[in-house]
């Protein structure tokens, strides 16, 4: 014959369930962090094959592997800007198996010029570690009347509506700094988009269009062949790498719009997981075979704690959100 638990036998059970639960509740992190990693860790690279970011991503990813005992896999899903794998990315489970790497276009600017984004950067990730910074460059084409900055603003103050710019495509990030340079400096000007950095780089070439910014590493061999002038280049900061090439900020005071690389998880990802990831791949960062193939590569190297990371992208985040306001962007 069945009969009922008595209420001090209910209450028992209850208080032992209480217990249970409260320890599963706050046991998962620690114990996962040291049964960490149990298996393979993937890398969705939001970029093709032979991109800068996937590059970076298979150094780094060589080293994490030697150092935490487990296969990392490199994992190419490109599309719209690199806004697919970061999509995938953002739906991962948050166990430190499964990471990506963002940038500035997809992570600050994409928010605010994509009509339908399938992921909130300050909401469905965890920064890890930043890793790399790059330069874009200004450049035009020789037969141009502006051989500087300063020069380049007053033609087109003078000539209102009439300096072209190319860009790799409306709301890019090249775009976007573009239009920064525009509002801060105080000109007009015709905005040219196309479908890729390269057929952009190779109409300003051709004359067809004034100017076009664009990666630096990109424009670096044709100015070297003389087949466009550089004029600048869009970081705050000169590179060690040409000198002689003068900042957009020199002359526009507080003008910055430089990329950057990171690592980034799901959310909710272990603190102790990303503390260890941001250990292992800011010492990678510092080898010196890594720094180098970074430097040819026209990147600046960076190790940085994860808040740093974090306070970047949300200063990015707002930066060009409200440039997008100021010009009355409407999202493509």
């Amino acid at each position: 014959m069945n009969r009922k638990p008595s209420s001090t036998v209910r209450l028992g059970l209850a208080s032992l369930c209480t217990l249970v639960l409260a320890g599963f509740a706050g046991a998962p992190p620690d114990a996962l962090a040291q049964e960490w990693p149990s298996r393979p860790l993937r890398v969705i690279i939001p970029y093709p094959a032979g991109d800068t970011g996937d590059v970076i991503v298979r150094l780094i990813s060589s080293q994490l592997a030697q150092r935490l005992g487990q296969p990392v896999v490199a994992d190419n899903r490109a599309g719209a800007s690199g806004q697919v794998g970061l999509e995938l990315a953002a739906r991962a489970q948050p166990d430190g198996h499964t990471l990506s790497v963002g940038q500035a276009g997809n992570v600050a600017a994409a928010p605010h010029t994509a009509r339908k984004l399938g992921y909130d950067p300050l909401r469905d990730f965890t920064p890890i570690a930043l890793v790399a910074r790059n330069h874009l460059a200004l450049a035009v084409h020789p037969s141009t009347p502006y051989r500087t900055v300063p020069e380049l603003i007053s033609w087109a103050k003078s000539n209102p509506g009439k300096l072209t710019f190319a860009s790799n495509g409306e709301g890019g990030f090249p775009h976007l700094s573009f239009e920064l340079f525009r509002v801060q400096a105080g000109f007009t000007y015709l905005h040219v988009p196309y479908k890729g950095s390269g057929p952009a780089v190779a109409d300003v070439i051709g004359g067809q269009v004034n100017a076009v910014m664009a990666a630096y590493t990109t424009l670096a061999a044709h100015a070297r062949a003389g087949k466009v002038r550089m004029l600048a280049i869009t970081h705050d900061a000169r590179m060690n790498a040409v000198p002689d090439v003068p900042t957009i900020g020199e002359f526009v005071p507080g003008y910055s719009s430089h990329g950057w690389f990171g690592f980034l998880g799901p959310a909710g990802l272990p603190a102790p997981i990303v503390n260890r990831l941001n250990e292992e791949i800011n010492r990678a960062v510092r080898l010196p075979e890594i720094a180098e193939r970074m430097a040819t590569a026209g990147l600046d190297a960076v190790t940085e704690p994860p808040k740093a990371f974090g306070e970047l992208i949300r200063t990015e985040h707002a930066k060009y959100g409200q440039l997008t306001r100021a010009i009355g962007f409407k999202p493509q």
